[in-house]
Parts: C-alpha cells; structure tokens; sequence
C-alpha cells in the first residue's frame, strides 16, 4: 500500500563505508578523474561520455536513507563524470504530478505505486525506457517485477528496492525453549497456534493503526491469503477489477484470514481480543513476542526496524521472520511485497545511462553493501547482504519458485486501495461480516 514509501524508509543506525573503491575513482563531487580507466572504474566504462552532465532525481527517500543513496552511486559519479542530484521529500506523491504538470519534472523518479507510474504514462509525460535500459533490466529481474513499469506494451524503467510482506515474526528463543518447529505449511501454522493457545498464550498479535492510513496492515493480510488461496491470475483479476471486489473467491481468502484475525482463541495476544487489533498501533503490534505474550505476528521485512532498542534481530536471536506458508502448494511460492520504480521524464543520454546503471548489478552490490536494503535484482550477491533479514529477503526474491505480485492496494484506484479497502478492514475487524464488508467496498470502485 502507498504507507510503504515511509516504511521503508525506516533505518537502523550505521553506516558502511565505500571510501577505498570510491577513492581510487577520485573524491568529492570533482568531475571525472583522471583515474577513469583505472581497475575501479571497468565497470562503468559503457556509461562513459557524458563527463560533466547533471541528472535530478526526485524520491520519497529522506534523510539516513537518502545519505546512503548519496554514498551507494558515487563511485559511478566518480567514474562517469555525471553528476546525480537526489532530492528527497515526505510530500513526494503530492509533489510529484505538480512539478511535472508544471513543467518542473525531475529528470527521474522513484515511483513506489504502479499506479502512479501508468497514471504518468497516460498522460504523455513518461518517457519509455532505452533499449539499453530494458536489455539490463530484462537481464536482471524477473517477468513479475517487470511487467509493473510495463504498460500498454511499452517498458518504463526497472525496479530499485524492495520489500517483502510475507513474513511470520517469532522469537527463535521462545521456540527454542518451548521445543516448537518453525512451520513451513499452513496446516502446520495451524497446528502450532492450536499447540500455543492450549497453553495458555495466545498465539498471534497484531495491530492496524495507523493514523490516516489505519487499516493498511489488514489489506496486507488480505492479500496474502488470497494469493495463497486463489493464486496469482486471480489476484491479477481482482487488483484490476476483473473480477468484483466481492469475488466468492475474495471472501473466501477473507474468511480464511478470519480464521486467525477474529479468533478470539488466537488474539489478541499483549493486548486483548479482536477488536484491540483495531486500536493497537502498527508499529506495537509484535513486541509482545519479546516478552512471551503472544508468539507470532505477520508483518513486513521492514518490521526489522521496529524492535526495541537492544533486539537482536538474527535466526538465533530475541526475533526473527520465517516465511508465511503456502495454502494451497499447486500455486507456488507466492510473496506479497513492493518496490519502486525509476522511470524518466526525460530521455537525454545522461538520464538512459544513470536508468540503465540503477538496474544493474554493480548497482545492487554497491547499496546493498551499505546496509538496510533489500532488492529483487539477481546480480545480488547475498553476501553482500550484511542485515539477516534482508539476507532472508533477499533469498526468497530470487528464488526461482517464488511467484512474486505487488501490494494489491498499490495497483488499485486511490479511493479503493488507499480508502475502502482501508475502512473496510476496520469494520471488519470490529465485527462486521465479511459480506457486507467486501459488498461495500466493491460499491466504491467506480
């Protein structure tokens, strides 16, 4: 959903230095080297010839965020003589169509919504990637991520980070002490919460509040379980509107979620019963795994961040993730997740070559290398991956059974996606039934 950009923002402290290899290229914002040719540089020599041009870019990444950005494409700046001009804003979505209707659009940006980026497209301002750019970009990241910046036909600009959404939080101490496997079916999912509530604890916690965007956290479950139950071509069916809102194959998915977000027997563990969830902060929502009052919680790699200060985040640390189960295995390996994209508004040959770079695999490497940062890219070494979570996020985007799609409140109009669907989940929540719900949001898509 569109919350996602200020998730993601979200960092741990460090950083990790690139100084030596930047340092062989030459310092500071100088304009290429003299050391253009060195060793460092090989890899950036097809991006050469453009020695002392200026690209913008225009994101929603803030502060220690956009200081890593800054750091991760240096050595490029360094090498090619381009220099890239990041900009970072909070209002980004807000501000992005103004200056670019305005005639002040930045010569990139990194677009989070696929639907923003068609919404661009239409109206003629997006310019289509380069061949060169698309060859990379086909090179390294698969058909799913690609055809969200391809629209009618036409390709626009490849993915940059990531996340991933389907993760089960747990304490690898408490399962540890308590003698509990790690579930890698849905069956056994079910199972163990059985196993844990007859203990005494209640299995599961969560929360969906979250200011305006109260309710977000929910769709996600939504729509993890619906690519779980009914498969992807459906899930491509409904985030379009092939199919109603209110699908039989929708509620489905949305009672099965049910089956642990309503079950009083389940949640809400530190908190209360089910209708705490509505009320509990997103970012609360999972530290009651941290002192045994509840055992699991579904939410996104960017949870990482939201630990108490002191959590060690590791396979045998106070916390970590595994993957959420599969349902049905004759629909794959789905993974909710996002991303954003970086599309041009303009097509001069500086702008191809920093679009074409971005997709690449010297690219992935270098920001990876810096911390915090996950990607689909398949040029991404693992070992460049210093964060364990990011490391299991990593994993699971390039395995080639993964069938990956993006939130589905991302694809949908802003009114559904960002509204409806949002409220909805609230009601639902609170007691509302399932077929009233999913009837009045499917009322809403207009």
């Amino acid at each position: 959903m569109a919350f996602a950009r200020s998730r993601q923002a979200l960092a741990v402290t460090g950083v990790l230095g690139l100084a030596l290899g930047v340092a062989a290229c030459g310092t500071g914002n100088d304009k290429k080297s003299d050391n253009a040719s060195s060793p460092e540089c090989a890899a950036y020599e097809k991006y050469q010839g453009n020695d002392g041009k200026k690209v913008t870019i225009y994101s929603s990444i803030r502060d220690i965020e956009a200081d890593r950005l800054d750091q991760s494409w240096k050595q490029f700046e360094d090498c090619t003589g381009i220099e890239i001009d990041h900009e970072g804003s909070g209002e980004f979505e807000a501000q992005l169509p103004v200056r670019v209707d305005g005639g002040n659009a930045p010569d990139i940006a990194f677009i989070p919504q696929p639907g923003l980026l068609k919404r661009f497209v239409d109206s003629g301002k997006l310019k289509p990637a380069g061949a060169d750019t698309k060859a990379m970009a086909e090179q390294n990241y698969s058909p799913d991520w690609l055809k969200y910046s391809t629209v009618n036909g036409q390709f626009y600009g490849a993915p940059l980070g990531s996340n991933v959404k389907s993760f089960v939080w747990y304490s690898p101490k408490t399962f540890k002490e308590k003698g509990w496997s790690v579930p890698t079916t849905w069956q056994e999912l079910i199972d163990l919460s059985d196993k844990i509530a007859a203990s005494g604890t209640k299995p599961w916690c969560a929360g969906i509040e979250s200011g305006d965007a109260t309710g977000w956290p929910a769709t996600d479950w939504i729509e993890d379980v619906l690519l779980r139950t009914a498969g992807p071509e459906v899930y491509d069916q409904w985030t379009t509107h092939g199919i109603p809102f209110n699908d039989p194959q929708v509620a489905t998915a949305v009672n099965q979620a049910g089956t642990i977000l309503k079950n009083e027997k389940y949640v809400n563990g530190g908190f209360g019963g089910v209708k705490s969830i509505a009320t509990t902060a997103f970012q609360e929502a999972g530290t009651p795994i941290t002192s045994g009052k509840c055992a699991l919680h579904r939410q996104a790699s960017f949870y990482a961040n939201q630990w108490p200060q002191g959590t060690k985040v590791a396979e045998d640390g106070d916390v970590f993730a595994f993957y959420f189960p599969a349902i049905d295995p004759a629909k794959g390996k789905p993974v909710l997740g996002g991303g954003e994209f970086v599309a041009a508004f303009a097509d001069r040959p500086e702008v191809q070559a920093v679009q074409t770079y971005l997709a690449s695999g010297e690219y992935a490497n270098s920001r990876a290398k810096i911390g915090d940062w996950v990607s689909a890219n398949k040029k991404l070494d693992l070992n460049n991956v210093p964060n364990p979570v990011d490391k299991l996020s990593v994993g699971i985007l390039q395995d080639s059974k993964t069938v990956f799609r993006f939130d589905g409140s991302d694809l949908m109009p802003a009114a559904v996606g960002a509204g409806t669907f949002w409220k909805g989940m609230v009601a639902w929540i609170n007691g509302k039934d399932t077929t009233s719900v999913l009837n009045d949001i499917e009322g809403s898509w207009k």
